[in-house]
């Protein structure tokens, strides 16, 4: 169906928003409506007389005041406030502002076009009186984004581009001559350019073709450009990286502490390509161990002021979809040099502790070092050792796919450290830290990356072990250098907001769960044993999401607040420079104040944590949506079959169902449900029949089948098929 090109225009001009821009601009001065007019460089009567009728529609709802006659002045510069929009599905917007307790509603007449995530400056009325207090953008102070991701509907002298994106409600108008090589119902990569006052759409520029809708990489490349993350580096910065010298000289080797002859190993995934941490393990006289947590040296390679540096502080972060990783770093630094391979001379930074059999640290250092690591691991490989004490591992989990003997001194290390590891876990749970070991949904994918199975990634005692080595080293660090009062990457962690606590509770006691929240230390008593209640239960996963949403986001900050999660007073990153820029930028700081440097301004480095915590979470959300698009095309090739799943939301439109096997979410319309009339009942969270009376609420099994697999909106819809008996 074509469309018709938007109107331009309405017959009576709408002056309120420029009108308050003014006022607001000089809040302490009066205005007549001359003085509006000549600002405005409008001299016809008739823009006038609506300059004259707009100011006296704002009086009327008290947003302005008249000072004398005819002349007006904002009503109290407290009135208004900067902050941002976060959008609903619905057309309409909250503003948010530290300032203010609450968020405020933004009708969609009062948006003046500004979009999901904008920065704006906002009006605040009905504040003193009974109804609720809604919200008018004044001024757009900066864009969240300009380059949006859709599918191009191309008329005959004109086009539209269409997002997925639930919030994002207009789409976007392209003129013929910015077309460039699109063709009709290509999803293709836009830029907003301008959004003329009387426009309903903004007018943009096709900037890339992605490819056909449905297509496997046109998918994957339009979820990094959604979220305007790369997909490949620059061809200077690859040039770059090449010449790095990538050799260990005997020169270099001479400035570090040389730890090759100490047994060290590393554990990783199978399919890893990148090995950023060893592990080192040496028996002392006294009783002790020394256990060295071996990090790759990635500040020795990345200089600052370069523009790899440049690049990799932009991406911030590695992107792990489904498929493929995009990584901070070019595969030169990334798989090969800062790869700490086996059998190979590696430059690292280090954290060396003494280690009571108690797994009390009894003396630290930090530091360069150079390595040679003894063994690769897989979590498999050293998961068999601690469940068998056995030294030769078997062909069906050996990486070689050979059945093969370890040396007993890697034995024996992989044995002691699981023991310390199980000692400072125990530690940290007692001090109140949270276990969070959520189900983690893989595809075994073919070779044209379809997916063909999905199973889950579970922690076993070898993931937990690195784990806690990990944080050892991260909480040292950070401890060292907190305690100079010196400015550092911190790794912070709030406490969870009560309110979303309280709606948790509301949810989780439907399954017969209770939060205890006498204390801070009894919430997270409670928030364990809740999660180990639902471990292997059907709802577990429902209540695992639940409960990270009720957390705090973690961020990076040079302001120290701790680590609520892991219940550590100091707690930074120090682990993955491979795949985190804040990693680096812990390393330099680390070896500048262990050569003696003063405290470096914390203000540049606030404003590089924001950036890197900004950039995680742009991340974070593409690897989800890489998930939601797999999840659609496996289901797509599952249409006929019938699927157990959970209730896992219940709103006025429908039900959400998760399916247990394989944790696919999709939607059933409540008109779908024909054994009954079905109404929401807010209160119970349900869906209740009006004629049964018979309940669907959060937990109840039902069976589905696939009504439609979306792959470019990323959604499911289902068939309602019967509940489980």
């Amino acid at each position: 169906m074509s469309k018709k090109p938007r109107k331009l225009g309405k017959k009576n001009k709408d002056f309120t928003a420029q009108i308050f821009k003014i006022l607001s601009k000089e809040p302490n001065k009066s205005f007549n409506y001359k003085q509006i007019a000549a600002v405005l460089e409008l001299t016809d009567t008739k823009s006038r007389n609506e300059i004259i009728r707009d100011l006296k529609i704002l009086k009327a709802q008290d947003k302005i005041h008249e000072t004398e006659i005819g002349k007006y002045q904002m009503v109290s510069k407290a009135e208004y406030y900067e902050g941002t929009i976060d959008m609903t599905s619905r057309k309409t917007g909250y503003f948010i502002c530290d300032e203010l307790e609450e968020d405020v509603f933004i009708p969609f007449i009062n948006l003046n076009h500004a979009l999901d995530n904008d920065k704006v400056k906002a009006y605040i009325y009905n504040r003193r009186s009974s109804r609720r207090p809604e919200a008018e953008v004044l001024e757009i102070l900066e864009r969240a984004k300009t380059e949006f991701v859709g599918v191009i509907d191309i008329q005959k002298n004109f086009a539209f581009v269409t997002t997925a994106n639930a919030k994002m409600y207009t789409d976007i108008f392209i003129p013929k001559n910015k077309i460039g090589d699109a063709e009709h119902g290509d999803v293709v990569l836009v830029k907003m350019e301008d959004w003329p006052k009387k426009a309903d759409s903004p007018f943009g520029s096709v900037i890339k073709v992605l490819g056909k809708p449905g297509e496997h990489n046109t998918e994957i490349h339009a979820i990094l450009a959604e979220y305007g993350l790369p997909y490949d580096f620059p061809i200077e910065v690859e040039a770059y990286a090449n010449k790095i010298d990538t050799s260990v000289t005997e020169e270099e080797i001479a400035k570090r502490r040389d730890m090759r002859k100490t047994l060290t190993f590393t554990i990783d995934p199978k399919d890893a390509k990148d090995f950023d941490d060893a592990l080192s393990f040496e028996k002392l006289d006294n009783g002790n161990y020394e256990i060295g947590i071996h990090i790759a040296d990635v500040s020795h390679y990345l200089q600052e002021g370069t523009i790899l540096d440049d690049e990799a502080y932009k991406r911030a972060t590695s992107v792990y979809l489904v498929d493929r990783v995009v990584p901070m770093l070019p595969e030169v630094l990334s798989n090969d040099a800062c790869s700490l391979n086996p059998h190979e001379d590696k430059f690292t930074f280090s954290a060396v502790f003494e280690v009571s059999p108690k797994a009390e640290v009894i003396n630290q250092w930090f530091g360069r070092t150079v390595i040679y690591s003894d063994q690769r691991f897989a979590y498999e490989e050293a998961q068999y050792i601690i469940e068998t004490k056995k030294d030769v591992i078997p062909a069906e989990i050996s990486l070689t796919g050979k059945d093969y003997k370890v040396d007993e001194n890697v034995v024996e290390a992989t044995l002691k450290l699981d023991e310390l590891a199980k000692i400072l876990r125990q530690k940290r749970m007692a001090n109140g830290a949270i276990s969070f070991d959520k189900v983690e949904v893989k595809f075994n994918l073919n070779e044209q990356a379809e997916p063909v199975g999905v199973f889950f990634k579970i922690s076993k005692d070898a993931n937990h072990l690195i784990e806690e080595f990990m944080l050892l080293a991260n909480r040292k660090v950070a401890e060292f250098i907190g305690k100079q009062k010196k400015t550092f990457v911190y790794r912070i962690h709030d406490e969870p907001n009560e309110d979303k606590l309280i709606n948790l509770q509301t949810v989780i006691s439907k399954f017969g769960y209770k939060i205890n929240f006498k204390s801070k230390q009894d919430i997270s008593k409670s928030l364990n044993n809740l999660l180990n209640e639902v471990n292997g239960k059907k709802e577990q996963n429902l209540v695992d999401t639940l409960t990270i949403r009720s957390m705090s986001k973690a961020v990076y900050s040079t302001e120290n607040i701790g680590h609520y999660g892991l219940a550590f007073d100091y707690y930074s990153h120090f682990t993955s420079p491979i795949r985190r820029y804040p990693d680096v930028m812990v390393h330099r700081l680390l070896q500048y104040y262990l050569d003696g440097g003063k405290s470096v301004s914390a203000e540049v480095y606030e404003e590089k944590c924001a950036h890197s915590s900004d950039m995680e979470n742009l991340a974070a959300q593409a690897e989800r949506d890489s998930i939601k698009y797999m999840q659609v095309k496996y289901m797509q090739d599952h249409k006929d079959q019938e699927f157990l799943g959970v209730i896992s939301g219940v709103t006025e439109w429908g039900i959400y169902v998760e399916i247990i096997e394989n944790k696919c979410e999709g939607m059933v319309r409540i008109r779908e449900i024909r054994e009954d009339y079905y109404v929401f009942d807010e209160k119970q969270y349900a869906l209740v029949g009006e004629v049964s009376k018979s309940i669907l609420q959060l937990g109840d099994e039902v069976y589905v089948k696939v009504k439609n697999a979306d792959l470019v909106k990323k959604q499911l819809d289902f068939h309602f098929i019967r509940r489980k008996e």
